[in-house]
């Protein structure tokens, strides 16, 4: 079992091939594939290398399936005895990647 862990977004991802997972938003287009660069570690089922702090040559080719919007969450800010309170929403945008393949050259 060939594993990765990707940074992307200030998030860290355990990610293997074939794997579906969702990432805030990039800018490329969608059908399109990208590679992560950013590998802190690999385990290959023989041995596991781990980056100082990235491992060098190391990338995660991804197909970007779909640009999406996240579920809507709910801001509400009170004050109590201030007679002040807001209520806002937020829904993040994504981007849901398909793992093509975990290289490390």
């Amino acid at each position: 079992m060939k594993y990765a862990i990707v940074e992307t977004g200030s998030k860290q991802y355990r990610v293997e091939e074939n794997d579906v997972f969702e990432v805030e938003r990039l800018s490329e287009e969608e059908g399109s594939d990208i590679s992560i660069k950013d590998v802190l570690m690999i385990h290959d089922g023989r041995k596991l290398e781990v980056g100082q702090p990235k491992v060098q040559g190391a990338a995660v080719v991804c197909h970007i399936v779909k640009h999406f919007r996240g579920p809507k969450i709910t801001v509400f800010k009170f004050r109590r005895k201030k007679d002040s309170r807001r209520k806002t929403g937020h829904r993040q945008e994504l981007t849901r990647l398909k793992v093509k393949e975990i290289k490390l050259s």
